[in-house]
Formats: C-alpha cells, sequence, structure tokens
C-alpha cells in the first residue's frame, strides 16, 4: 500500500474545503487564506498524490473521478480526527486561556468581549499577549495562545474564525499631502505612492495591506517597514510615505501631522476571534462561547 508521509492535517481539510465548495474564491474566504495559497496547497497535494484531484479551467472547478471518490474518505478521516483532539482537549485543561491580540484590535474591543468574564467563569484565568506586525497571527501560529482577536487574512492550519467586528479601509498621508484634504480617495489614486509597511515576517498579510491584488503584479515602492501602528503613523507623519489601515486607527492613533482619508472601493476588513480546532481546550472553549455571547455576530460579506 502507497504510503505518504508528507500529507497534513491542513492539506486535507484545503482539499475538502475546496471539494465542497468548488469554488477557490469562496473557499479561500471561509478557510482566511488568500486564493494563490489555496491553489499551492492544492497543487502541493496532487503533486504528493501523483494525481489531479480538481478539473479546473477559467469558469469552472469540478473534482476529477479519484478527487470524487477520495473526498468522503477525507471528510470520514477528518470528522474522527476532530473528535479525537476535541476528547484531549478536554482531558488536558488546566484552566488558563492565553488571548493574543494583533496591536491596535485590543485596546477596547478586547475589554467589550471580557467584560463581567471573571463573574461569568469563576476559577477561569485568562492571559492577555499583545502582538506586533511581525506576527499578524498573534502568537496563533507559533501556538504561544489559545485564542487570538485579529485581522484576516492569515495562513494557519486548521483555523476557525468568528468575525467580531469590521471596518473600512482608509489612507493615513502626510497632513501636507496632495491628497490629505479630500473626503474620499479611490485605490487606484494611491498605487504609485510611497508605502509604509509591515515587516517582511508579516507575509500575506503585509501584501494585504499593500493592496497586492490592485497593484496588477506590480510591486509597490516601499518606503519603510513599521511593526506597529505607532511606528507606522510616525514615518507617515514625516513624509516617509503613506499606509493603509482601518477606520478605527483614524481614532485610536490621530495626530497633527497625518490625515486619515476613507478609501471608497476596498473590501470590508474584517477583526475575528480565532482559534485552531486541534488545540482549543475545554476552558478555551467555555471562554469562545461567552466572549462571541458578548457581542452580536457579524457574517463575512
Amino acid at each position: 500500500m502507497a504510503a505518504f508521509p508528507d500529507v497534513s492535517l491542513r492539506l486535507l481539510r484545503y482539499f475538502a474545503a475546496l471539494g465542497t465548495e468548488l469554488n477557490y474564491r469562496r473557499t479561500a474566504e471561509k478557510l482566511y487564506i488568500t486564493q494563490p495559497a489555496l491553489s499551492g496547497s492544492i497543487q502541493q497535494l496532487e503533486r504528493i498524490l501523483g494525481e489531479r484531484l480538481f478539473d479546473r479551467d477559467t469558469r469552472s472547478v469540478a473534482l476529477t473521478a479519484v478527487g470524487q471518490e477520495w473526498l468522503p474518505h477525507v471528510e470520514k478521516a477528518l470528522a474522527e480526527v476532530d473528535a479525537a483532539l476535541e476528547t484531549a482537549a478536554k482531558l488536558v485543561d488546566h484552566a488558563h486561556v492565553r488571548i493574543g491580540y494583533l496591536i491596535g484590535t485590543g485596546a477596547d474591543l478586547l475589554f467589550q468581549l471580557l467584560d463581567g468574564v471573571d463573574n461569568a467563569l469563576p476559577g477561569l484565568t485568562i492571559e492577555t499577549v499583545e502582538h506586533d506586525f511581525t506576527d499578524p497571527t498573534a502568537g496563533l501560529l507559533a501556538g504561544a495562545v489559545d485564542l487570538a482577536l485579529l485581522r484576516p487574512p492569515v495562513d494557519v492550519p486548521d483555523i476557525a474564525m468568528q468575525v467580531v467586528a469590521k471596518e473600512s479601509w482608509v489612507a493615513c498621508l502626510p497632513r501636507t499631502h496632495r491628497l490629505a484634504d479630500r473626503t474620499e480617495l479611490h485605490i487606484g489614486e494611491l498605487l504609485d505612492e510611497p508605502i509604509v509597511v509591515a515587516p517582511k515576517t508579516a507575509g500575506g498579510w503585509r501584501e494585504y495591506w499593500y493592496a497586492a491584488d490592485a497593484r496588477g503584479g506590480v510591486a509597490p515602492t516601499i518606503a519603510a517597514e513599521a511593526a506597529t501602528y505607532e511606528a507606522e503613523v510616525t514615518l507617515v507623519s514625516r513624509g516617509v510615505g503613506v499606509s493603509f489601515t482601518t477606520s478605527s486607527l483614524a481614532r485610536l492613533y490621530d495626530r497633527p501631522g497625518v490625515r486619515f482619508v476613507p478609501i471608497v472601493d476596498r473590501p470590508i476588513s474584517y477583526t475575528s476571534i480565532a482559534w485552531r480546532r486541534q488545540h482549543l481546550t475545554h476552558s478555551a472553549t467555555r471562554l469562545v462561547e461567552y466572549m462571541l455571547g458578548r457581542l452580536p455576530l457579524i457574517d463575512a460579506d
């Protein structure tokens, strides 16, 4: 019998998701990853197996005969793995939950999510850890936290998310910039501007926030890197470059030397509570349920 030691749970989950949805864009959105990341993972799985799993062209995606026959076996195996990991999480539960949050997301939202938790879940200890742009997963990828408050997209195996807030994009401009007095902007007006970006370790999250999808394959002019919003806004105020961020940052990081102008043609930015299915303890599950009960649930558009 053939052995495939390099097949990870992540690849199997991606295959099962695409095999059900049969649409790369919708599947990538549900997995909170980019379409190139999903496509590359499926191709990697096909190389490992030595067999095509999908027939695809510019207009449609369909399972091959092999893919169609294999899909129910993969779904059954994943369900059994999830059940085993859930049991393990309940057995190994220390009533201590670590929450990572991406800088700029935890100031008021995390307070709302955790307000009253000491009375609702007595005996549970909670540790919160702030992470900068060098790790947009807020410790989730490294396993340093149980839960994370972050802004997708992030590429984390076996991730589950629930959206808790959504915002629009804004441009952060030097106050003396030629566009600073505008009431709104389109992304195409900003693509030639030198831009302040996250560090390279941010990966696809960095590309998302310099609007790589709108650039037609043309690399941005990177003026500087910043690992925090404070550093980013300071660089912009000095005239080093512009940056793209979210509407809440206009309130939290407003400075005399900058101007925040809405970008009207960018997709909604989401803030989500995220966790890795195979690492969620019973205490963390109870905390997720409590946190989600604090705010109205928001569906991704």
